[in-house]
């Protein structure tokens, strides 16, 4: 008798079109390879529908035609470890960019960043905002601000979240150039379960990096101003009790 994992990576090579796993029998022998092959065919099917599930965007922006074979190959190189396939994918951002037919496109990877930050953000554990008059109370000097468990920073080496943004459904053209250089995404599930994409400045930036890394608001305060003189710490704070983004106070 084979061992599991020899049987596991036989039937996996046989996925990826190798030979049939050994031990699989029908009444009639010479039906065996055709119908582990529509098996194969229907596993293929759903990685494919499953990448495109999580990167709508990537399929946008390379087409439909293109995307299919594009995940086939990425599954050939990062098989899924969890039946949740919508976990599945993390991957992609970095197989996009050493995939030498798109290396005249470079922002694909950062936008594969943006899609795989939404779901985790969407997925993110629960937590309850604030109570805005705790905040209100607290010393501006010793105060801590929690963040919901969904807020995440992610830094994108190309203007990937204004990519990101023309091409939802529904997005209209816009005559305005790109903007040029990096971008940071700021990403949460806000109050009402949608998760926006927002592309904030150096002194936003600072800020939710200190408060991510469990400092004080004064200390985020100060490295706003190093990042982005003049920089009002006000309404990136009003923006995320709005979200409900702000779960905790601590001093």
């Amino acid at each position: 008798m084979h061992a599991h994992p020899d049987v596991v990576a036989g039937f996996d090579a046989a996925l990826r079109g190798g030979p049939v796993p050994a031990g699989l029998v029908a009444r009639d022998p010479a039906e065996v390879e055709r119908r582990f092959a529509v098996y194969r065919n229907n596993v293929t099917v759903s990685l494919t529908q499953a990448l495109a599930t999580r990167f709508p965007v990537i399929q946008r922006l390379v087409g439909e035609a293109f995307f299919a074979p594009l995940a086939r190959l990425y599954a050939d190189t990062d098989r899924p470890k969890s039946p949740v396939l919508a976990e599945w994918g993390d991957g992609f951002a970095a197989f996009l960019e050493a995939f030498p037919p798109l290396a005249p496109y470079p922002y694909l990877g950062d936008v594969a960043r943006i899609e795989v930050a939404r779901g985790q953000a969407f997925h993110a554990a629960d937590a309850r905002p604030v109570d805005p008059a705790r905040i209100a109370a607290a010393d501006p000097d010793r105060v801590r601000l929690v963040l919901h468990p969904s807020v995440l920073l992610v830094r994108l080496a190309h203007p990937a979240v204004s990519i990101w943004a023309r091409n939802q459904p529904g997005a209209e053209a816009s005559p305005q150039p790109l903007p040029l250089g990096p971008q940071t995404a700021l990403i949460l599930r806000d109050a009402a379960f949608q998760v926006p994409v927002r592309a904030v400045g150096p002194g936003d930036a600072a800020v939710l990096r200190v408060l991510l890394a469990g400092d004080r608001l004064s200390v985020a305060a100060d490295a706003a101003r190093h990042a982005e003189p003049g920089h009002d710490l006000q309404p990136l704070l009003v923006s995320l009790m709005r979200a409900g983004a702000i779960v905790d106070v601590k001093e």
